[in-house]
């Protein structure tokens, strides 16, 4: 997102929160329960380039938000809760709320876990078994210290060359954003390939994030010792399920879960499927990439969850109050239900 996009989006959820409209209507938009996102907690203040730092949130902010969810009245749920709960409904229940870690960073243990332990809560964290196998790589954070390093960026994708200034850290951050984006609208093994490219033109090597941020097998089998954490699979790599069919996609998620739950001794009951219902043998939820809350109408739709994201650029608790009523993503649908096709924005499955 761009940061005029950013700050449109900051400004609506603003007025919804202080016209008063998000705590008005969030009795006819509110959901049974949310699921946050969460990518990476660190305390660390980022660089000027930085173009990832949109996915982190800090300790105190999360803090910030574990009691803001519990003096708001709401119960913070297991993942294996929140399948019971959907399960058997009942009436007058007060909302509820989970926390899912996407990716197993070291940082859950150093900075996310305290918070949780702090306050006695359970939380999730979704491991890819071939990035804690040491076979994966964070390409988008690969592609982020290849443009660091470089003056410009040259690569071809798609057929179409690109030549970009990356001097500045406005240039960089322009680069990242143009070649990130591009990247994503094709064969995964291809982006992988162009970012290896340009790591190799600045003369860095793209498998030092993987190596330097995500937990080994050891340390993921510690961390699922803990009784507060729920460990969920992904996929194989972290792009599984990027352009591939529902079977695909389902073996997969399959595989990725055998080898977890081989490794640590327990079965591996949550997923993360990003683009779509993945369920296949011991599945109890599954979350997708469709942001909004939780709703009855999801009763029967274990596998195909939506989230809610904490991200760094909206840090602040009106912005999760507002998030929470379920205003937004209300008046998200009706806008896209009422724009024509033939008008609406190409967006990929990103």
């Amino acid at each position: 997102m761009s940061q005029s996009s950013t700050k449109l989006v900051k400004a609506a959820l603003s007025a919804l929160h202080y016209s008063g409209m998000g705590r008005l209507l969030s009795p006819f938009t509110g959901g049974v329960g949310a699921i946050f996102a969460l990518h990476q907690v660190c305390p660390h203040t980022p660089a000027a380039y930085s173009p990832n730092r949109t996915l982190n949130i800090t300790p105190d902010f999360l803090d910030r938000t574990i009691r803001q969810v519990q003096e708001a009245g709401s119960e913070i749920l297991s993942l294996d809760q929140v399948a019971a709960r959907l399960n058997a409904p009942t009436q007058d229940v007060r909302p509820f709320v989970a926390f899912a870690l996407n990716e197993a960073f070291r940082d859950v243990q150093t900075h996310a876990l305290p918070v949780f332990r702090r306050h006695g809560v359970p939380f999730a964290v979704y491991a890819s078994a071939d990035d804690i196998d040491g076979a994966g790589d964070l390409w988008w954070l690969a592609l982020e210290k290849a443009i660091a390093g470089l003056p410009h960026v040259a690569c071809v994708i798609d057929g179409a060359p690109l030549l970009l200034a990356a001097a500045s850290t406005a240039e960089k951050d322009q680069a990242y954003r143009t070649i990130y984006w591009r990247l994503r609208r094709i064969d995964p093994t291809r982006a992988r390939a162009i970012v290896a490219g340009l790591c190799r033109d600045a003369g860095v090597d793209p498998n030092t994030p993987g190596r330097d941020q995500l937990l080994g097998w050891d340390e993921l089998r510690e961390l699922a010792q803990n009784p507060l954490v729920t460990i969920g699979g992904r996929t194989l790599r972290q792009d599984g399920f990027l352009h591939r069919d529902a079977d695909a996609a389902r073996y997969e998620s399959a595989a990725a879960h055998k080898r977890l739950e081989s490794q640590l001794g327990r079965p591996v009951r949550h997923c993360s499927g990003p683009f779509g219902d993945v369920a296949h043998a011991g599945v109890l939820t599954a979350v997708t990439s469709a942001k909004g809350l939780i709703h009855t109408r999801h009763i029967t739709a274990l596998t195909a969850l939506p989230r809610v994201e904490l991200r760094g650029d909206y840090q602040s608790p009106h912005y999760t109050k507002v998030l929470l009523s379920g205003v937004p993503f209300a008046l998200y649908d009706m806008a896209k239900a009422m724009m024509p096709r033939s008008l609406g924005p190409r967006v990929s499955k990103s």
